[in-house]
């Protein structure tokens, strides 16, 4: 019996120590797990609170929802019928918030800003040496239609973000025909905007009835090999596309798209490669603004990019994509109410890429 018990007794110790042992382990997994399922508050890395946007947008547009500078574009005879007050804002963040002020429903022709996402397909699809090569990445230091910069350079050295370059980037769009192009052309930009995106047919039709500078170039490029399909009908094809309809919150959301690296923060679709939009903000900086493009980029530090319908887009890289619509045009041809209100919001909201504080 004694024998019994002695065995018995050292196997109740091993016992004991073994619940013991397991007790503390499923104890401490208890509150590991319950540490883990604590919720933990992040700090915003970008610094932009909600408050903090809304508060900017809204003064921003106080400040300068009266402001009566520039007239519309009359040069294209439709835009000068557009509503001069429309005034919109928006702002769309990389993980998809947005916040708008004012009138973001009222439709403009996208115009010029359109070349920024025909570029970044090209980029896409034929790599950037294609792009620096076939069309250029300069800057032209002349008119955004000029003919000369094409007669100096033999068709070189010009950018997708001035009329020869953008009706080459057209051009180069794939697709068979025109039709496959202006297909191409109509789901790249509405990919970038987040909806189906369609044609302003007056505008379309006053636009092609005068381009004859434009068809002028067209067949300039193409007696120097720079134009890679038929003339007349990628001027055509570049025309369409000027008068896509968008409203603010269309072109926020374009230009968020890159800046999230080319993936949609709405639809979380991918429409670029990051490797594309490094190599479309460049340009953006350099050419995006007309002749006032190295003036936005000293005031703002943001690739942008405007058009004569009244849009005016930026890019805060890793950001936000900022976008406001107003007709009214300066000398250069851009938006006035544009320009001021994103020099605003860039300001209040401390995001200049250039803006940087010393290490303490």
């Amino acid at each position: 019996m004694k024998q019994i018990f002695n065995g018995c007794k050292g196997q109740v110790i091993i016992c004991t120590i073994f619940f013991l042992i397991v007790g503390v382990g499923v104890d401490a997994q208890k509150k590991s797990k319950s540490k883990a399922a604590a919720p933990v508050q992040m700090a915003d890395p970008n610094g932009l609170s909600k408050e903090k946007i809304e508060a900017a947008l809204n003064a921003a547009y106080d400040k300068f929802k009266d402001l009566k500078e520039g007239k519309n574009a009359d040069y294209i005879k439709e835009l000068a019928n557009v509503n001069p007050n429309i005034f919109g804002i928006a702002l769309v963040t990389v993980d998809g918030q947005v916040y708008t002020k004012g009138d973001i429903q009222s439709m403009v022709s996208i115009q010029s800003v359109s070349k920024v996402f025909t570029m970044a397909d090209v980029l896409e699809e034929l790599g950037p040496k294609a792009v620096q090569d076939k069309i250029g990445v300069d800057a032209t230091g002349m008119r955004f239609n000029s003919i000369v910069a094409v007669e100096m350079q033999k068709g070189k050295e010009i950018n997708p973000l001035v009329n020869p370059g953008a009706i080459a980037a057209s051009s180069l769009v794939s697709g068979s025909d025109s039709a496959a192009k202006w297909k191409r052309i109509v789901d790249v930009q509405s990919d970038f905007a987040g909806r189906q995106l369609e044609l302003n047919m007056p505008v379309y039709i006053s636009e092609a009835g005068d381009n004859l500078r434009n068809q002028a170039i067209a067949h300039l490029l193409y007696a120097y090999g720079r134009m890679y399909f038929d003339p007349v009908q990628s001027t055509d094809i570049y025309t369409k596309q000027c008068a896509l309809n968008v409203n603010a919150k269309d072109l926020a959301t374009m230009a968020a798209t890159l800046a999230n690296g080319g993936v949609n923060p709405l639809t979380k679709k991918k429409v670029v490669s990051p490797q594309t939009v490094m190599y479309t903000l460049p340009v953006m900086a350099t050419a995006g603004l007309y002749d006032d493009s190295g003036i936005w980029l000293f005031n703002s530090g943001l690739p942008a990019k405007s058009g004569v319908g009244g849009g005016l887009l930026a890019v805060c890289p890793g950001k936000f994509g900022i976008a406001v619509v107003s007709p009214p045009l300066d000398a250069a041809g851009n938006s006035v109410k544009a320009q001021k209100v994103i020099d605003y919001v860039v300001d209040q909201l401390k995001v200049n890429p250039y803006w940087i504080e010393p290490k303490k």
